[in-house]
């Protein structure tokens, strides 16, 4: 079972994920975007501390915990990553509901509701060189993995690997959403920063959650 602690757990590790990553991921978006990714997903990230640190999580509902999480990235990241990444976790937080533990196959489900939300927001489809990419690969591995019966700690490590390979497959890709699709030809050839924070968020998931 997840529990509120682990979800918690999960943002804070989603934090520190970011904020090591920041410079890389503003790198990324210097290619394509307007060079700040990076920074406004530290400032998201860093919104979401302060809401844990205002309250105690543990008390909180599962449901609860990530929908905070989704109203500090509306309101603090700042382009078209604060309303996507927002709608992840608010969709997340519906459907996990108001209990204080959920189960794999739950968590699977709500990861199944933030990527259409996502998908739905941005109009975006895998293969357009956007989050969804990392997204959408990572959830068909997580539901996969737990329909074979593999522990969440697996299924969680499956569906990072498999964001992780969404995300390096966006490098040949043309951008067909966003800032990055006003390139065209020459957005080929460069890592979608979306993407990598998607495997990012996805990579403290593992890391957090995966314990039984």
């Amino acid at each position: 079972m997840v529990t509120s602690a682990q979800l918690a757990d999960w943002l804070r590790k989603a934090a520190a994920e970011i904020a090591a990553h920041r410079d890389e991921l503003t790198a990324l978006d210097a290619a394509i975007g307007d060079a700040d990714h990076g920074v406004n997903m530290q400032r998201g990230f860093q919104a979401v501390l302060a809401r844990l640190e205002a309250s105690n999580p543990v008390e909180k509902d599962v449901g609860a915990i990530c929908k905070e999480a989704g109203l500090a990235l509306v309101s603090s990241v700042g382009g078209a990553s604060g309303p996507l990444y927002g709608t992840f976790f608010l969709r997340l937080g519906g459907r996990l509901g108001t209990r204080n533990e959920v189960s794999a196959v739950e968590l699977a489900a709500a990861f199944r509701a933030g990527l259409e939300g996502v998908r739905q927001r941005g109009k975006a489809e895998p293969g357009e060189k956007t989050m969804v990419d990392a997204l959408h690969p990572a959830v068909e591995a997580l539901e996969s993995a737990l329909s074979e019966g593999q522990l969440l700690r697996g299924a969680l490590r499956a569906a990072e690997e498999a964001a992780r390979r969404g995300t390096l497959d966006t490098i040949p890709l043309v951008a067909r959403k966003g800032r990055a699709s006003y390139l065209g030809e020459r957005s080929r050839g460069h890592q979608d920063p979306g993407a990598t924070s998607a495997h990012l968020v996805l990579k403290a998931a593992a890391d957090a959650l995966g314990q039984e």
